[in-house]
C-alpha cells in the first residue's frame, strides 16, 4: 500500500486500506461531530499504515473552522469524555501534561498554547496542601521548547521529569500534519500510543511512548499543516480527472524527492484556528483530569 505522509490514522486507513486484516475501523456521530476510531491490532497492519499498534479516535466538526461556540463547547465535551476513558484509573500520583512544540512558529504552537490553559494542582499538594480541594486530582504540565531553542532533547527532559514526578500517565499535545487540506483547523486525534515529535512534518525526535518511558502515554493533536507536494497531486487531478492513479503518485513522489519534498503549507488564518483550537483542547484536558470540578470552577482557578 502506498504510504503517504499524515499523522492521522484515519488518512492512512482510507488510502487503500479498506478491509485490511488486523484493522478496524468504526464511524458515528454524536453532537454534530463525526467521529472515526481506528483500531490497529497486529505488527502487519501497523507496517502497512505506517502507525503504531493501538486505538487512534479522530473526531471532525467543520463547524470549530466557522468558530461556531456550540460546535467547539460538543467537541471540547466529547474529546474530555474520550480523553477519560485512554487514561489509566485513578491514584494520587499525578498526570504529566506535555505541549510540543515551538511556542515561536504559529502552526507549531499548538502544544504550548494549550499548556497556557492547562490547570494545573500538584504543586498544591505538594507545598500548600491544606488549601487543596479534595475533589482535585493532582495535574502538572511543561512546554519544553524544541531542541534547536533549548539545546535538550524533548525526550531528555521528559524522562528526567518522569524520574523526578513519577506520573501515572503522560498526555502529550502536539501539532500535527494532515493528507487533506480541509481537515486543517476541523479534526482532533487522540491515540492511545504515545507519539514521536515532529514525525508529521520529517523532523524525527525520539519517541515518546509507554515502551520508552514506563508509563501510559496518551497523544493528542490537531492538523496545522500540509505537504505542498500533496496540494500539488490534488490540484493536477482536479485539472485532469482522468489522468492514472500511477501517474498521480508518481508526481508525488518525485516532487517529495525534489527540493520542494518538504516545503509545508498552512492557512493564512493559523494564528485563529491555533488559538481555538487549543482552548478546545485544554478544556477537554482540564475536564478528563479533573471530572469532579464544573468548568466554571475551573476557570475561577485559572484566572
Amino acid at each position: 500500500m502506498r504510504q503517504i505522509r499524515t499523522d492521522l490514522a484515519m488518512e492512512s486507513f482510507g488510502h487503500g486500506g479498506e478491509g485490511m486484516p488486523g484493522v478496524h475501523v468504526n464511524h458515528w456521530e454524536e453532537m454534530g461531530v463525526s467521529l472515526t476510531e481506528v483500531v490497529v491490532e497486529t505488527e502487519e497492519a501497523s507496517r502497512a499504515l505506517g502507525k503504531a499498534v493501538g486505538v487512534y479516535m479522530t473526531l471532525e466538526c467543520p463547524a470549530i473552522r466557522q468558530r461556531d461556540l456550540d460546535a467547539r463547547l460538543a467537541m471540547a465535551n466529547l474529546l474530555g469524555e474520550e480523553m477519560a476513558r485512554m487514561l489509566p484509573g485513578e491514584g494520587e500520583a499525578p498526570v504529566l501534561v506535555i505541549g510540543l512544540g515551538n511556542r515561536r512558529i504559529t502552526p507549531d504552537s499548538l502544544g504550548p498554547q494549550t499548556i497556557d490553559r492547562t490547570l494545573v494542582t500538584r504543586h498544591m499538594f505538594e507545598q500548600l496542601p491544606g488549601f487543596a480541594d479534595e475533589r482535585m486530582r493532582s495535574v502538572c504540565a511543561l512546554a519544553p521548547g524544541v531542541l534547536g531553542v533549548t539545546g535538550i532533547e524533548t525526550m531528555e527532559m521528559v524522562e528526567a521529569l518522569v524520574a523526578k514526578v513519577r506520573p501515572r500517565a503522560i498526555l502529550c499535545v502536539d501539532s500535527l500534519a494532515a493528507r487533506a487540506a480541509g481537515r486543517i483547523g476541523t479534526a482532533i486525534q487522540l491515540t492511545d500510543t504515545g507519539i514521536q515529535p515532529g514525525s508529521g512534518v520529517g523532523n524525527h525526535r525520539r519517541s515518546l511512548t509507554r515502551e520508552t518511558l514506563g508509563v501510559p502515554v496518551i497523544a493528542v493533536g490537531m492538523p496545522t499543516v500540509i505537504y505542498a507536494a500533496t496540494l500539488t497531486r490534488d490540484a493536477m487531478e482536479t485539472l485532469s480527472p482522468d489522468t492514472a492513479e500511477d501517474d498521480l503518485d508518481r508526481v508525488e513522489q518525485e516532487l517529495l524527492t525534489g527540493a520542494q519534498g518538504e516545503m509545508v503549507v498552512t492557512p493564512r488564518e493559523i494564528d485563529e484556528i491555533i488559538s481555538d483550537t487549543a482552548g478546545v483542547i485544554a478544556t477537554a484536558v482540564n475536564r478528563a483530569l479533573q471530572p469532579d470540578l464544573s468548568q466554571e470552577e475551573i476557570m475561577a482557578m485559572m484566572s
